[in-house]
């Protein structure tokens, strides 16, 4: 097997469950199945793109998000509000936020991690990365329940000092993350016991994984909460504090399980709250 970083889990998570396991992840979120709800619901933050997109008669540049990100906050017990890249976070903004999903979205400018772009490198979005670093170091702050996909847990890993291979077949010989133009790759993923990934969604995960980047020096302050078979890091989450778990796929594509985001909310619910308490 091999392993990706040089990072082979040097901490145990201090997280420790504080409420009996349910069949969802949480005592707080709903079952699909059932009638309850979370009153009120928590507000969930969801950075979207900026892209030009055609809708009726119109050609504009928009700002734009799939809508399973919005489906499964909203399935989930929160209410999703979209939040337009801007060169700048607001305070404000996150004073009104019980919980911030990153989503994902394009390769991460190298430059923030100190590296010279790789040939393989794809398109970035400084309007994205200036946004996004700023408002999860607010969030941060603000002790937020942050959970971040994909393009969303590498601008964890960078904010908090690590950096990214730029092109995983380059180290692992094989572009079986990346799922091609459009698509996702189904992976097997195994989590670290005794982590919170790992009493959220298990031992194993099937992952939809869409990604030719990945963790090459874990932050410090992060701790590894899954593996792909080949040894790349799936998941990561704080060592300690508040709510904060990354996946490298993609679990808002998966409409029959939505234990990430449903813990997500949990914790969202929590926080809101404490914070009006």
């Amino acid at each position: 097997m091999m392993w990706l970083s040089t990072t082979a889990m040097p901490h145990r998570s201090n997280w420790t469950r504080s409420t009996p396991p349910s069949p969802i992840g949480s005592e707080y979120v709903a079952s699909k199945d059932s009638e309850q709800r979370i009153t009120p619901r928590p507000v969930i933050g969801l950075p979207t793109y900026l892209e030009r997109a055609k809708f009726g008669s119109w050609d504009h540049h928009s700002a734009i998000l799939q809508n399973t990100y919005v489906q499964t906050v909203a399935r989930s017990g929160g209410i999703p509000v979209l939040l337009p890249p801007d060169t700048v976070a607001y305070p404000e903004l996150v004073e009104r936020l019980d919980g911030l999903v990153l989503t994902g979205g394009a390769d991460v400018d190298p430059a923030r991690y100190g590296a010279p772009p790789h040939p393989s490198l794809g398109e970035t979005r400084e309007d994205r990365d200036a946004s996004e670093f700023e408002l999860f170091g607010l969030a941060r702050a603000a002790e937020l329940p942050i959970l971040a996909i994909c393009r969303g847990l590498q601008v964890v890993n960078i904010a908090m000092g690590g950096t990214l291979h730029q092109h995983l077949p380059d180290v692992l010989g094989h572009d079986e993350h990346s799922g091609g133009p459009g698509a996702y790759t189904v992976t097997d993923v195994l989590t670290e016991p005794g982590t919170r990934v790992a009493a959220i969604v298990g031992s194993e995960v099937k992952a939809n994984c869409h990604h030719h980047q990945g963790i090459a020096e874990l932050a410090d302050g992060l701790l590894v909460g899954a593996r792909a078979l080949d040894g790349g890091i799936e998941a990561v989450e704080a060592i300690d504090g508040p709510f904060l778990v990354g996946v490298q796929w993609h679990p808002e594509s998966d409409a029959t399980d939505d234990r990430l985001m449903r813990a997500l909310v949990a914790a969202a619910a929590d926080y809101r709250a404490t914070r009006n308490s």
